[in-house]
């Protein structure tokens, strides 16, 4: 195949990758790479720099090459080589960036989420007065960065001087000043913008000097009114080792949930999305995957984003008969074909958290981390024939008491924590087929 039929292939493999992993992270490590070439066996990606192509081959290679082998062959590698045009330098790719199509008017307004909505629009158009802080809770890809992104904009175009960066970038930065001894630049930056937007702020939720640094930074940004907007993926009260002194503070202004969107609202998104990609999608086939995807509205994208990829990779009519195959097949095909082992499963979750497989192998203690650990070991337990030796050798050759305690433990905190129960649902479906899933 030649090099155009390379970038469909990988248009279509995208599409899958884009609901499998968060949006920061596709938008990283994945969002600038390219189809170059596909001959024999092996598959080469275009990635922008050399940072980019040692992370993937170190922490995705297993991942893409399962969703490619459902659009190509069983025996398919991978290669990830710098593409020239693409290039760009490591600092560029490290920072998160504001997408410029996640604007107020680009944003489905429906009761699931009318309140964040009118509430981001107020404190846009009147920052420190409205709702401060403004925080804005709700599950995984429901639009709460999509907000963010468009408090951002608008806050550019009427000259206000305004900072969005991750909970995740905040807590690099700060560790970064202490060890270069820099907190006074560190401080500044994040201090003398007139609005602060923080997106996931449940990743410094247990980590306490960055929950301190923050808890300064909010308090004086407050106290001269000038606005902070926050998401999480749950309210302040629901993070269980969120300082208190934080957790009131984030109460002081206004709460606003993000719910699962209904079907006409799905249809409507659907069909935003459509006309934003130029795409002459049937009403039909919108409406298969409105149906389909239910609860969440970055799965529905993606879907969409891979049903006309699909249809462009075969060079077929988009029907919903189409749809459903193209759903079935990137899905699942790549699936069926690649067992699950010990690896696959531990950069799944540390994929799903946020780290890497060395973090969950290591001898970090931090409340996430561990967290994860303990999820791989009770994963790797239900879904593989491993030992718990094997397992606890897996995890960085921890013994078998360690894994006993771990798979316990998850078990009873599942029962106890949604959140936690909904974490490992996602990440069982993502990573293996679902007739081998098991009830928990």
């Amino acid at each position: 195949m030649g090099a155009r039929s390379a970038q469909e292939i990988w248009e279509a493999a995208l599409g899958e990758l884009q609901v499998q992993v968060t949006k920061p992270y596709y938008r990283t490590w994945l969002e600038k790479t390219a189809g170059l070439s596909f001959q024999d066996n092996q598959f080469v990606v275009g990635v922008p720099n050399t940072f980019v192509s040692e992370y993937l081959d170190k922490n995705q290679r297993s991942l893409i090459e399962k969703t490619l082998i459902g659009l190509t062959q069983p025996n398919i590698k991978v290669l990830f080589q710098v593409s020239p045009e693409r290039e760009t330098s490591a600092s560029q790719i490290a920072h998160p960036a504001c997408n410029s199509k996640y604007t107020f008017d680009s944003f489905v307004v429906s009761n699931s989420n009318r309140l964040a909505y009118a509430a981001a629009l107020s404190v846009a158009e009147n920052p420190g007065h409205s709702y401060n802080p403004l925080f804005m809770y709700g599950g995984v890809g429901l639009g709460k960065t999509h907000l963010l992104h468009a408090i951002y904009h608008m806050a550019q175009a009427n000259n206000i001087r305004a900072l969005y960066v991750s909970a995740e970038q905040f807590t690099n930065e700060f560790v970064d000043a202490i060890r270069e001894k820099s907190t006074d630049e560190f401080r500044s930056k994040y201090r003398s913008v007139d609005m602060l937007l923080i997106d996931d702020i449940h990743f410094i939720s247990g980590k306490e000097q960055t929950e301190e640094s923050f808890f300064h930074t909010f308090n004086e940004l407050h106290n001269t009114n000038r606005q902070i907007v926050i998401t999480s993926d749950r309210p302040p009260k629901s993070m269980p080792h969120l300082g208190d002194r934080l957790c009131s503070r984030f109460e002081w202004g206004l709460i606003a949930d993000i719910q699962p969107p209904d079907f006409d609202t799905r249809l409507a998104i659907l069909q935003a999305k459509a006309e934003q990609e130029k795409a002459n999608v049937p009403l039909e086939a919108l409406e298969f995957i409105a149906h389909r995807i239910k609860q969440n509205v970055r799965e529905l994208e993606g879907s969409l984003h891979r049903v006309i990829a699909y249809a462009k990779l075969f060079r077929a009519l988009l029907t919903p008969e189409l749809a459903a195959q193209a759903l079935e097949d990137i899905a699942s095909k790549g699936a069926k074909s690649v067992p699950v082992t010990p690896k696959l499963m531990i950069e799944t979750v540390a994929n799903s958290f946020q780290l890497t497989p060395a973090d969950l192998k290591g001898r970090k203690r931090d409340q996430v981390t561990a967290q994860a650990r303990q999820v791989a070991m009770y994963l790797i337990k239900q879904t593989t024939n491993c030992s718990l030796a094997q397992i606890g050798q897996e995890l960085g050759n921890r013994n078998h008491s360690t894994v006993i305690h771990a798979c316990q433990k998850i078990a009873s905190d599942m029962d106890d924590d949604p959140y936690l129960r909904r974490k490992i649902f996602d990440i069982q479906q993502g990573t293996y087929p679902k007739q081998k899933s098991r009830s928990y």
